[in-house]
């Protein structure tokens, strides 16, 4: 029989993955939040007014307060959120056929959104800044419903993904720690439908230049069509040993200048 603390019922809010789907949307809720804060009537003026006019229910602004509150506020608590996504939600499903171009579609988002994040400096006013952040606001409100919709209970059903362990490693990333990072992967006595989620999310670690070691007891074929087909152009991949008993693979994440 199992421990009391392994005993739940499913899809209620006993089940760990209910549990962690709910602090997902906690997260979620959160940036929501702040992000609206920055959005709302009394933080911009008059559309066509100059920067010093009231607007009409609200006093003037000062616009070098805003702009750098809005700004951290983005390129730090949002940017932490869309980088730490992709280490741990995206890498998992990344390498799963059902999952595959949703992932795709996710990380075109985040850079969209890394994009407008990236030009709110350069905004010069605080009434531009605010506009700008509500496209950002648009574009993130449609970025996490996907999430909350479709990836987490896509994680949640697929064979070999532990969604509370990765959201537990979101969590670590967000609050400002970091993700064991091996350098060498023996898979031989992990279950076949935890290998490929593991594995990407270890990918997913590295930075430009760095790799790690696969090691397996058959030649990973599959893998490397994966790989080719969800990061094209982007990874190395060198046997260090063929057979017959064990695979041994350098998995990189090709130099930017490769």
């Amino acid at each position: 029989m199992a421990p009391s603390s392994e005993i739940y019922i499913d899809a209620t809010e006993t089940d760990p993955d209910v549990r962690a789907r709910a602090e997902v949307r906690d997260v979620h809720e959160r940036l929501r939040a702040e992000l609206a804060g920055f959005t709302g009537p009394e933080r911009a003026a008059r559309p066509g007014a100059p920067l010093d006019a009231a607007p009409l229910e609200a006093a003037p602004i000062d616009a070098a307060p805003v702009d750098a509150a809005l700004v951290g506020f983005c390129t730090g608590d949002l940017r932490r959120y869309l980088a730490a996504a992709d280490q741990t939600l995206y890498a998992a499903a990344s390498g799963a056929a059902e999952t595959r171009l949703l992932v795709r579609a996710l990380r075109g988002g985040s850079a969209a959104l890394d994009a407008r994040v990236g030009a709110l400096a350069a905004f010069p006013d605080a009434a531009a800044a605010v506009a700008a952040a509500r496209a950002v606001e648009a574009v993130l409100a449609v970025h996490l419903a996907a999430e909350e919709t479709v990836l987490l209970p896509a994680l949640s059903a697929m064979p070999g993904a532990d969604l509370p362990t990765l959201v537990a490693d979101l969590r670590t990333l967000l609050d400002g720690g970091s993700l064991d990072a091996p350098a060498v992967i023996d898979v031989r006595e992990i279950p076949h439908g935890r290998r490929h989620p593991r594995i990407f999310a270890r990918y997913a670690r590295l930075a430009p230049g760095e790799s790690f070691i696969l090691v397996n007891n058959h030649d990973p074929k599959p893998l490397r069509r994966e790989f080719e087909a969800t990061h094209p152009g982007a990874h190395t991949w060198d046997y260090v040993e063929s057979g017959p008993d064990k695979w041994r693979v350098r998995i990189g994440k090709a130099s930017a200048d490769a």
